[in-house]
């Protein structure tokens, strides 16, 4: 019962996030943040998301800008979600590299 909710408030995390991304990228021309995965602790007080960033070349800088500006980001979210939870999740962030490593892959195998 309890990992339902988790996954539940997971999606909704997930969906949230994205929104917030796909809305500060704008601005930045030729630069697109996905959210890949998003993980919830069993207490629902830590947030870990995974993101997917193009292009790969700016992809530390980016991600340490979002980790700087986390809190930020936080608050933004606890607006968006203020009314399904009590409580907003610490926000962890790391990059997948899951499409880099399969690119790989098919590089090696293409040789």
């Amino acid at each position: 019962m309890q990992e339902t909710r988790q996954n539940r408030i997971a999606r909704l995390l997930q969906k949230e996030l994205s929104e917030l991304f796909q809305r500060q990228t704008q601005m930045m021309h030729g630069t697109l943040v996905s959210v890949t995965k998003v993980k919830i602790s069993p207490d629902l007080s830590i947030c870990t998301a995974y993101l997917s960033i193009f292009p790969t070349e700016k992809a530390q800088a980016l991600l340490e800008n979002i980790q700087h500006n986390e809190r930020t980001l936080r608050y933004d979210l606890g607006q968006r979600v203020r009314h399904q939870l009590r409580i907003i999740p610490e926000l962890r962030f790391f990059q997948d590299d899951s499409l880099d490593y399969l690119d790989r892959i098919d590089q090696l195998l293409g040789k």
